[in-house]
């Protein structure tokens, strides 16, 4: 990941903080921050399918995080003095998590819309749509994932030998 062409040449990176089942982030995170770079995380609006990416000041500002009731660490809701990336410069990258993907880029996530809809709002902003790299384990890699209208797809996913 970290000699990623997209990955080297982006400034304000968004990366999710991966539950046990995920592609574990906490080294790529180290790493934003040791080349100088922006990290941004989520912070998902219960009962909707909103979802912002907030602005971390370093990688041990993650323990000062809140935990939801999903098992995700997260700013809590009255945290409101962290940039939002789409009220600044936008992202240039976006790493996603999923549960399933298909070589055509399409993602099967948890099933709430929050990336698909937080990326419709990213191609409205000036600096338009960020690139999106999936990161996943070769097992998640499907023939076919079901899609619809809604879903946007990834760019590209990073797997064991790919």
């Amino acid at each position: 990941v970290i000699d990623h062409p997209k990955y080297q040449e982006s400034k304000r990176i968004a990366i999710f903080l991966s539950m046990p089942d995920e592609v574990q982030t906490e080294e790529i995170i180290k790493d934003i921050f040791k080349q100088g770079k922006e990290c941004f995380i989520p912070r998902y609006k219960p009962q909707s399918n909103h979802m912002d990416m907030l602005k971390l000041s370093s990688a041990e500002d993650i323990s000062s995080l809140a935990l939801t009731s999903w098992n995700i660490l997260q700013p809590s809701d009255d945290d409101t003095a962290r940039e939002e990336a789409l009220a600044g410069g936008g992202l240039d990258l976006i790493f996603m998590p999923g549960l399933g993907f298909d070589k055509k880029g399409n993602r099967l996530g948890r099933g709430k819309g929050y990336y698909d809809t937080y990326l419709e709002r990213c191609m409205k902003h000036p600096c338009g749509k960020p690139y999106t790299i999936a990161l996943a384990f070769r097992e998640q890699i499907c023939e076919s994932v079901p899609v619809t209208e809604n879903d946007v797809p990834i760019d590209e996913i990073l797997y064991e030998d790919c």
